[in-house]
C-alpha cells in the first residue's frame, strides 16, 4: 500500500485504507472516498491532487492525500 499522493496522473487505483481521525474519515467518506472504491488521479502539482472519485472531481491537499492508502 502507498499513499494516494504518490500515484501518477492517469492512474486508477482501489482505495485500501483511510487513516486519520473519525471526523476526517467521515469527511472523506462524504466526498466519496470509501474502502474498495476506485479513484483516478487527474493531475498533481506540488503534492496537491485533483482526483476523480464516483464521477466527480475533487481537489485534495498533500496532507489529506497521504491519509488515503491505495
Amino acid at each position: 500500500m502507498i499513499p494516494l499522493s504518490y500515484a501518477n496522473p492517469g492512474e486508477e487505483a482501489v482505495i485500501r485504507r483511510i487513516g486519520g481521525s473519525p471526523e476526517v474519515k467521515k469527511h472523506l467518506e462524504n466526498l466519496g472516498f470509501v474502502m474498495g472504491g476506485t479513484v483516478t488521479v487527474i493531475s498533481s502539482l506540488n503534492g496537491n491532487l485533483i482526483v476523480k472519485v464516483k464521477e466527480t472531481r475533487v481537489g485534495l491537499d498533500e496532507a489529506m492525500a497521504r491519509r488515503i492508502m491505495i
